[in-house]
């Protein structure tokens, strides 16, 4: 299996849903510890946690985290895509030989290790025949058609990655790039959509999708 980098993104305000997504309960633990604990159940060998809004109230629960760490983006009301920008600028200390892939997932879209893992191996899959050496770039899982989380990317692409911004839409203007390369792959668990954005979402989510 490829050796995959994470990034998760819990810096947002959470202003729809009214309190601090990541501290929502989901499985008996915090919604943040669900998922930094969900990417290394799956393999991913580091996980960058990008904080900004209220970092005093998350980062006690990832400091002391075995492969985690947290990066604080102080530009977080200016849009996501600061906040991917400083998971990515952290990266540069850990290196990028050293990575494969990177794996970005936000705390608001929970996803259990076999989905996250099932992904980075589709990714890892790359493709056959005659263009076996030219591996995909980009994988982007689907549920009837409509596009999931977690994204996987080429270790490659992180320099670009470095270069988005919020005028020329971030991740998606990349994804569209290279869309010759990107494999958008089917998969049969709906939990690939699973967004939370309103207590409505949350409250469903916990009835249907949520550990016990």
């Amino acid at each position: 299996m490829a050796a995959v980098t994470g990034i998760l993104l819990a810096a947002g305000e959470s202003t729809r849903m009214g309190r601090l997504k990541a501290l929502l309960p989901w499985g008996g633990r915090t919604l943040l510890e669900h998922q930094t604990d969900s990417l290394l159940q799956a393999g991913v060998a580091t996980v960058s946690v990008v904080l900004g809004h209220q970092r005093h109230r998350l980062q006690p629960l990832v400091d002391g985290m075995n492969r985690v760490r947290h990066v604080y983006n102080p530009d977080y009301r200016r849009g996501k895509t600061t906040s991917l920008r400083a998971g990515i600028r952290a990266l540069e200390g850990v290196g990028h030989g050293e990575h494969d892939a990177l794996l970005i997932l936000n705390v608001d879209q929970p996803r259990s290790p076999e989905t996250v893992r099932r992904i980075i191996a589709l990714h890892a899959e790359g493709r056959g025949g005659e263009l076996r050496d030219r591996p995909y770039l980009i994988t982007v899982p689907t549920y009837r058609g409509r596009g999931g989380h977690p994204v996987v990317l080429s270790a490659s692409l992180i320099p670009e990655m470095a270069e988005i911004s919020e005028e020329t839409l971030g991740l998606k203007a990349v994804v569209k790039r290279h869309a010759a390369d990107t494999r958008r792959v089917e998969v049969d668990s709906p939990e690939v959509l699973l967004d939370l954005n309103t207590p409505q979402e949350y409250d469903r989510a916990r009835r249907t999708a949520s550990p016990q």
